[in-house]
């Protein structure tokens, strides 16, 4: 593919559309990172895959409200508002017990109900969700590769992944500065389509 084709629609304007390829990318890339908030919130193993498919099923119902933002409205944001609520009621299930209590063990209970307990938002200053994210960077990059010519996404990786300077790049790929800058900025503003960042 010539990089042409990376000026396609999103991945979300793509699901709108009923795109059933679309849709594999989308559960691809995101269902790593739904199946670690389900394990890390203490959803019993063997229901992990069942509270998946009901998050996927909650994104395929609300799809066409999503509208992604400047200010914290990321699709993995977004995304994380409908899992939390999914991982509350399947927690909710999985505490459910046919005898009653009272006392001090009734009041620990309420302390610990699901949703007390799961965050609002996610918390990206922790080690272990910037780690899943970065698998999820990875996996999108990995979905918009075969759509830039190698030399483009040479450039790109890098400047961008490697950490390495313009000028540097500049010189090793025998490209202008202006070049590289161009060719990082299409595949940056392609991974935020690929991630539903943007329309």
């Amino acid at each position: 593919m010539s990089e042409s084709t990376a000026t396609r629609l999103s991945l979300i304007s793509r699901i709108r559309q009923e795109d059933g390829a679309a849709w594999n990318e989308l559960v691809n890339l995101y269902s790593p990172l739904v199946t670690f908030w389900c394990r890390r919130r203490g959803i019993a193993e063997s229901d992990v895959r069942d509270v998946g498919q009901e998050i996927f099923f909650a994104v395929s119902r609300s799809i066409e409200r999503y509208q992604p933002t400047d200010s914290n409205g990321s699709f993995r944001a977004w995304l994380w508002a409908l899992a939390r609520h999914k991982i509350i009621d399947a927690l909710r299930r999985q505490q459910r017990s046919p005898a009653g209590c009272g006392g001090s063990t009734a009041l620990e209970l309420v302390r610990n109900t699901p949703d007390a307990t799961i965050p609002e938002l996610i918390d990206d200053s922790d080690v272990v969700e910037r780690a899943e994210f970065a698998g999820l960077v990875r996996r999108a990059l990995e979905q918009v590769r075969s759509e830039f010519e190698p030399r483009s996404w040479q450039a790109f990786w890098r400047t961008t992944i490697d950490g390495m300077t313009v000028a540097i790049v500049s010189e090793e790929l025998g490209m202008s500065p202006s070049t590289i800058r161009q060719h990082r900025s299409r595949i940056l503003r392609r991974l935020r389509q690929q991630l539903g960042e943007t329309n």
